[in-house]
């Protein structure tokens, strides 16, 4: 069973996305949270109450198609690189592969993975997306020069969304 910490952690991140509905099973127990206008609700395992939270509706919407791998990671989790909207089309995104936290190093101690102005290779590992307690290294992707770095440290971030912008090789 999840504990109260957990629920909460998984709580913020939903109202900070544009999620309306997760679940979670596990041995038995099964957490549901639906977001609406008025609040989010969560069922709770049999003789245990729901819990209500206020929810904050987001000022732009962004569309999020949920996976199942969203929610857990696997490493062979892929990050997107696509075509940056910008004016200089030789520039790419980095994307977030998933739903969680953004961290530019390992921890607040250590250097960033990257700077603007870095050269990183496909395998260079860029920054750590944290997901339900779990962090995972996002890997590059593409070869090339860190023109810009497009959230910041500790910014929660939503599936698909551009984390970097990278001038090819």
């Amino acid at each position: 069973m999840l504990k109260i910490q957990e629920i909460r952690e998984i709580i913020k991140l939903i109202d900070h996305s544009s999620i309306d509905e997760f679940v979670f099973e596990s041995e038995g127990s099964k957490v549901k949270l639906k977001k609406n206008a008025t609040g989010s609700t969560i069922q709770a395992p049999q003789g245990v109450s729901s819990i209500s939270a206020p929810v904050v509706p987001q000022p732009q919407p962004v569309a999020v198609t949920p996976t199942p791998a969203a929610a857990q990671t696997a490493p062979s989790e892929q990050t997107s690189v696509e075509k940056a909207d910008s004016q200089d089309e030789s520039l790419l995104k980095i994307t977030s592969p998933m739903v969680g936290t953004f961290y530019q190093a390992s921890s607040p101690e250590t250097p960033a993975f990257v700077q603007v102005g870095d050269k990183v290779s496909a395998d260079s590992v860029v920054c750590i997306v944290e997901a339900m307690k779990l962090f995972n290294e996002i890997e590059a992707e593409v070869s090339g020069e860190i023109v810009e770095i497009l959230v910041k440290d500790g910014q929660l971030v939503e599936y698909g969304q551009a984390l970097f912008l990278v001038k090819a090789n």
